[in-house]
């Protein structure tokens, strides 16, 4: 099978997020992409095929888990079928687990993404948060994801988390770890240890999360964020209601195959 890796949300290659996008001719029961994903070591794999109405089907899988949504991939694959593969599309439609997403391209390279909005119910602080991060917590809000809201991008930046503790932490799959930005509107951090991925370079889902909170505190629907990592990563979102929106660019790493 064609298989690809691209950096999503940057337009230079070795920033952003690196998500592999694999366009099997067959279909490949769930073992088998687990396995890919797995030997492949990245955050996120595409699995990505047209279905008879000319749509597609995507799937992600982590190198432990497969996911219920995941934003860098997503951008990835539609970066792949537009400028790598040619396959030209106003808008690309992506069947997943979280439903209907789709993908938008735009001349000045930005690929637009239409995502689930996941508004976040507050949580009481814990001692073992502020233990697992290793830094004074503000406050606590849940969904998918715990968020964390910390005092400023600098405690942001400064981070050193314990990941032992944060995997350790209950009903979660990831920690998200935010700030309002001196840089942009506001900043993230994403970890997610008990899913194999001690921290995420750029992670577009999280922002299903982060868009809806700081849109209301900060009175926009239309933001820039940036993600702290060491990679770090660019995102330029749109709080639309019951749904967000998350464009970013890409840039192409590798061209192969997979044997299988």
């Amino acid at each position: 099978m064609k298989y690809f890796v691209a950096d999503a949300f940057t337009d230079a290659l070795f920033g952003g997020n690196p998500a592999g996008v694999c366009l099997p001719e067959q279909p490949l029961d769930d073992a088998l992409m687990q396995r890919i994903a797995a030997e492949n070591n990245l955050a996120e794999t595409a699995f990505l095929r047209r279905r008879g109405d000319g749509d597609y089907g995507l799937r992600w899988f982590t190198p432990e888990v497969e996911m219920d949504l995941c934003g860098h991939a997503t951008l990835a694959s539609a970066f792949v079928l537009h400028h790598v593969m040619r396959e030209i599309e106003e808008a690309y439609r992506f069947h997943t687990k979280s439903g209907l997403l789709t993908v938008t391209p735009a001349a000045d390279g930005l690929y637009e993404m239409n995502f689930p909005a996941w508004p976040a119910r507050p949580v009481d602080t814990t001692p073992a948060m502020e233990a697992a991060l290793c830094c004074h917590v503000v406050e606590a809000h849940a969904a998918r994801d715990l968020l964390l809201l910390v005092e400023n991008e600098a405690a942001v930046r400064a981070l050193r988390p314990d990941f032992a503790a944060l995997a350790a932490l209950p009903d979660c799959f990831g920690v998200i770890v935010t700030a309002k930005g001196d840089t942009a509107d506001f900043v993230s951090r994403f970890f997610a240890p008990a899913a194999g991925i001690p921290e995420d370079p750029v992670t577009g889902s999280a922002h299903s999360m982060l868009i809806p909170f700081w849109a209301a505190r900060l009175g926009k629907t239309r933001l820039v964020a940036k993600q702290l990592s060491a990679r770090g990563g660019t995102l330029c979102c749109g709080d639309c209601g019951t749904r967000v929106k998350i464009a970013g660019r890409a840039a192409l790493y590798l061209e192969g195959e997979i044997h299988v």
